[in-house]
C-alpha cells in the first residue's frame, strides 16, 4: 500500500528546556513544572546548555532592577535564537511576566506566550498537556540531589514600602502541614538529606490556614521524617516572631542551629519609612533573646541601603549595629525604585547610585572583617560536614551553619575518596573571610 506524500505527518512531541532565574522559590516552581512535563511524557531538561529542545520556558524574576534586566536579556537572547531557527517556541512565566505581562507583550511580540506565577495549568495547556493533580508534591530536582528547598507558603501580607513581592506573588497562602510532610517524605525518598524551608515570610506560617502561627508544629512534624538529617530556616520576618521554635531547635537534632532573618535596617527613622512594623529597640532585643535561646546559632540577615529618607547618620547607625551584633552571615542590597510599591508611589529615588554603592561596600567590608574573625575561631574544631561537590581532587562542603550558594564553604582535603552528598567529620585547619579549610578525620 502506497503512502500519500501529501498527507500531513503527525507532529513530533515537543522537547522543553526550562530556564530558571531569580530566587530559590522560582527553583521550586521550575522543579514542579518539570515533574508535570515528565509526568505527561514530554521530554524536559533544566538549563541544558546543548539542549535540542524546540521549546524554551523561561521562569523569570522581577524583584529588583538587576534581576529584571537579567530576565529581559535572557528573553531577548532566546527570541534571537528563535529568529535563527534554533528553537521554535519561547514561553515566559514567573514574576516578571506576572507583573509586566501587558507591557512585555507589546515590547517583545516574538514571545509565543506569557504566564504569571499561578498560571501553571494554562502553561501546560499551551504545551498540549493537562495539569496532573496526582503529581502534587512531586518535583524533578535541579540542585545537587542531596539538598532541596521546601516552599511552605506563597505570597506575603507584609506592607514593606520597597517590596513588590505581593504584587507578583499575591497574599500569604500557607501550605498544610500534612502536604508538606508528604512532600518532604517524597524528597527524602529521592535522596535528599537537607531541606531549606523557604517562604516570603516563615514567621506568618499557619495564620491564614489554621488561625494561628504554626511554624513550630511544622518543624516538629518535619523533624520526624526518617532520613532527613538537616532542616534549616530561611526568610523569617522579625515582627511577631514565634519564639517557641528555639526550644524545638534545641531538642531536635536535625533542625540546624541556623536562622535567616532579614532585618533590612536598624534606624527608627528608616524602619518606619520602610513600614517594617518594628523598632530599633525591639530589633536589638529580639536578636539578644534569640542568641540567649540558642547561643550556638548561626544568624544570617539581609540589609537594604539607600532607601528614600536614609541619611548618612542612619547609615552610620547601621554600621555600628553590624559591628556590635557580629552577624554570622550578612548580605546587602541597594534600594531599587519599584513601580506601584509604597516607596515607588510616595517617595523620590533621591539617593545617588554612587552613594548607595558606597554604603553597600562599607557594610560588606566591615562584614568581611567580622566573618574572618568568626571563621578563625573555628580553627582546630571539628564539624559534621556535608560534601556538595568535588573539583580537581578537592572537595567542597558545608557545616550545619551554612546554607548552599549564599554562605561559607569548607574546602576539604582528604587522603581517601569522599562521596558527594555524604557527611564527614572535618577538622578546620585554616580560615579565610568566607571559606574554611579542613581535613577529614
Amino acid at each position: 500500500m502506497q503512502t500519500n506524500p501529501h498527507k500531513a505527518q503527525k507532529r513530533v512531541k515537543d522537547k522543553v528546556n526550562v530556564i530558571t532565574l531569580g530566587c530559590s522559590k522560582n527553583v521550586v516552581d521550575s522543579e514542579v513544572l518539570l515533574a508535570q512535563l515528565k509526568g505527561s511524557q514530554l521530554s524536559a531538561t533544566h538549563e541544558a546548555p546543548e539542549s535540542d529542545a524546540n521549546v524554551v520556558v523561561i521562569n523569570t524574576c522581577g524583584f529588583i532592577d538587576r534581576a529584571k534586566e537579567e530576565s529581559v536579556n535572557t528573553i531577548l537572547d532566546y527570541v534571537d535564537r528563535k529568529g535563527q531557527g534554533e528553537v521554535e517556541k519561547v514561553i515566559v512565566t514567573g514574576c516578571l511576566s506576572q507583573r509586566y505581562k501587558d507591557e512585555l507583550k507589546t515590547e517583545i511580540p516574538e514571545v509565543d506566550a506569557w504566564f504569571g506565577t499561578t498560571d501553571m495549568p494554562d502553561l501546560l495547556k499551551e504545551l498540549g498537556v493537562d495539569y496532573k493533580k496526582e503529581l502534587l508534591g512531586e518535583r524533578v530536582l535541579t540542585q545537587d540531589g542531596h539538598y532541596a528547598y521546601l516552599k511552605i507558603a506563597e505570597g506575603c501580607n507584609r506592607p514593606c514600602s520597597f517590596c513588590a513581592i505581593p504584587l507578583m506573588r499575591g497574599k500569604h497562602k500557607s501550605r498544610s502541614i500534612e502536604f508538606l510532610v508528604k512532600e518532604a517524605e517524597y524528597l527524602v525518598s529521592r535522596g535528599v538529606k537537607e531541606l531549606m524551608l523557604i517562604a516570603q515570610d516563615l514567621t506568618y506560617y499557619g495564620i491564614d490556614l489554621y488561625g494561628k502561627r504554626r511554624l513550630n508544629d511544622l518543624l516538629n512534624a518535619l523533624a520526624d521524617v526518617k532520613g532527613l538529617e538537616w532542616i534549616r530556616l530561611h526568610y523569617a520576618y522579625p515582627s511577631g516572631f514565634p519564639m517557641e521554635i528555639f526550644q524545638t531547635m534545641r531538642e531536635r537534632e536535625n533542625i540546624c542551629n541556623y536562622l535567616d532573618m532579614p532585618l533590612q535596617h536598624i534606624g527608627d527613622n528608616v524602619l518606619k519609612t520602610m513600614r517594617r512594623g518594628i523598632s530599633q529597640a525591639r530589633t536589638i532585643d529580639l536578636v539578644q533573646k534569640i542568641r540567649k535561646e540558642v547561643p550556638d546559632l548561626a544568624l544570617r540577615t539581609t540589609l537594604l541601603v539607600g532607601h528614600p529618607g536614609e541619611t548618612e547618620e542612619d547609615h552610620q547607625a547601621l554600621l555600628k549595629f553590624v559591628a556590635e551584633t557580629k552577624f554570622d552571615r550578612l548580605g546587602v542590597f541597594t534600594y531599587s525604585h519599584e513601580d506601584n510599591t509604597h516607596a515607588g508611589n510616595v517617595f523620590e529615588d533621591e539617593i545617588p547610585e554612587e552613594t548607595k554603592q558606597r554604603r553597600h561596600d562599607e557594610i560588606m567590608d566591615l562584614q568581611s572583617e567580622i566573618s574572618l574573625e568568626l571563621n578563625r575561631q573555628k580553627i582546630g574544631k571539628t564539624f559534621k560536614t556535608l560534601i556538595d561537590r568535588a573539583e580537581g581532587g578537592v572537595y567542597y562542603g558545608r557545616t550545619a551553619y551554612d546554607s548552599p550558594e549564599v554562605d561559607n564553604e569548607v574546602i576539604v582535603h582528604a587522603e581517601m575518596p569522599l562521596k558527594v552528598g555524604e557527611f564527614y567529620q572535618v577538622k578546620i585547619t585554616d580560615a579565610l573571610e568566607y571559606d574554611l579549610m579542613g581535613q577529614v578525620i
